[in-house]
């Protein structure tokens, strides 16, 4: 995998980065994630950044390590289980194994896969979540999600596959159908690669427009969530995406 990377804060978090962290390894076939920050924390003047940003170290650290052997649930629990940062953070994590062409992929919580194939998204992860907009997450307290709670895939890619990694600031204001047709469009197959910019730029001006009927919307009409009954009867629905720190990593293989 040829694997670049694209991160835009929310714009309140701008000047110290934003929340998530990611990292990119070519150990093996490739290895890569992203964990987002629960921005929760910081009402309790806990700095969101530091948990998620100490487990991607470790995450980075371990892919080596004979006892993760390219598992990344395995990859996953070792760096939880190192983390001693207060706060939480959602997570993925994909290992390539270059020889059999296997991409195996774990998930706590709503940070997304893609893979798109000839135009098309031919396989994507769904998000965990307690409820709406409260997802599945790692903490430092106790009652948060394990490893043991991670979703895991196996996926057998081919030359030509991009893969698209994304904190859910991507996901809640990109819908797939963009995501292959902005993967289609640029057709860039090295690390410098325009897709995860332009993506990651779609995200974020969507995230921003307030009649947008992004995903983020959606699904909040669909879990109950919508406008008022008088407003209904005028036409009107919930719209706008949902301003967030969006992080995007793209892979070729």
């Amino acid at each position: 995998l040829s694997i670049g990377a694209k991160v835009i804060p929310h714009p309140d978090k701008a000047s110290k980065g934003g929340e998530d962290a990611f990292f990119i390894s070519d150990f093996d076939g490739g290895v890569f994630g992203i964990a987002d920050g629960v921005s929760g924390w910081a009402e309790e003047n806990v700095d969101p950044a530091l948990f998620s940003k100490e487990l991607v170290n470790h995450l980075a650290q371990s892919v080596t390590s004979e006892e993760v052997r390219g598992d990344p649930k395995v990859l996953l629990g070792k760096a939880h289980a190192a983390t001693s940062s207060k706060g939480a953070a959602t997570a993925i994590v994909a290992t390539l194994l270059g020889a059999e062409g296997l991409l195996r992929v774990a998930s706590v919580g709503d940070c997304g896969l893609r893979l798109v194939r000839d135009g098309n998204v031919v396989f994507a992860t769904s998000p965990q979540q307690h409820y709406f907009d409260c997802p599945y997450q790692f903490s430092s307290e106790v009652g948060g999600q394990t490893a043991e709670d991670s979703a895991v895939h196996e996926i057998t890619i081919v030359a030509g596959d991009v893969v698209v990694m994304g904190s859910d600031g991507l996901f809640d204001n990109v819908f797939d159908r963009d995501i292959a047709a902005t993967v289609t469009l640029f057709q860039v197959t090295d690390v410098e690669s325009a897709e995860r910019t332009a993506l990651a730029t779609m995200a974020n001006r969507n995230s921003r427009d307030p009649k947008y009927e992004s995903p983020y919307s959606t699904e909040a009409i669909y879990q109950g969530f919508d406008v008022p009954i008088w407003r209904k009867l005028l036409g009107e629905k919930l719209t706008g995406g949902k301003l967030d720190d969006i992080t995007v990593l793209v892979g070729v293989v």
